[in-house]
């Protein structure tokens, strides 16, 4: 069988709020509430799960994306700090690792979502 990730927890301040800015972010909807998770559908294989229980620790998401997903993305990144990589920090910049394009997105509370076109080696 082969493995592949189907869901996981997004720890979040305010769950709805990180779950709405995600899903705009990837031009996706929320769904409907599962049990205290607010789940955003990736892809047919993934979903994240949105939760404001608990401690909240900020975290890196990465996703492999085609072109026509990246260019739509920075189309929706006006007035949301991004930037080219970890050293650079929101330089409103993309880099071109790997011979593809990537930009780090941060999220209102701190996350780094990272979306590239070529698969880092």
């Amino acid at each position: 069988m082969t493995v592949v990730l189907n869901h996981t927890i997004v720890r979040a301040r305010d769950k709805d709020a990180s779950a709405a800015f995600f899903a705009r972010l990837i031009s996706r909807s929320v769904g409907p509430p599962t049990g205290p998770f607010t789940p955003v559908q990736v892809n047919d294989d993934l979903t994240l799960d949105f939760d404001d229980r608990g401690p909240f620790t900020a975290g890196h998401y990465g996703f492999l994306v085609d072109d026509e997903t990246f260019d739509a993305l920075l189309g929706r990144l006006d007035g949301i700090p991004f930037g080219s990589g970890p050293e650079h920090g929101w330089d409103r910049r993309i880099n071109h690792l790997a011979g593809g394009r990537g930009v780090y997105v941060g999220d209102p509370d701190g996350h780094s979502y990272e979306f590239f076109t070529v698969s880092p080696s």
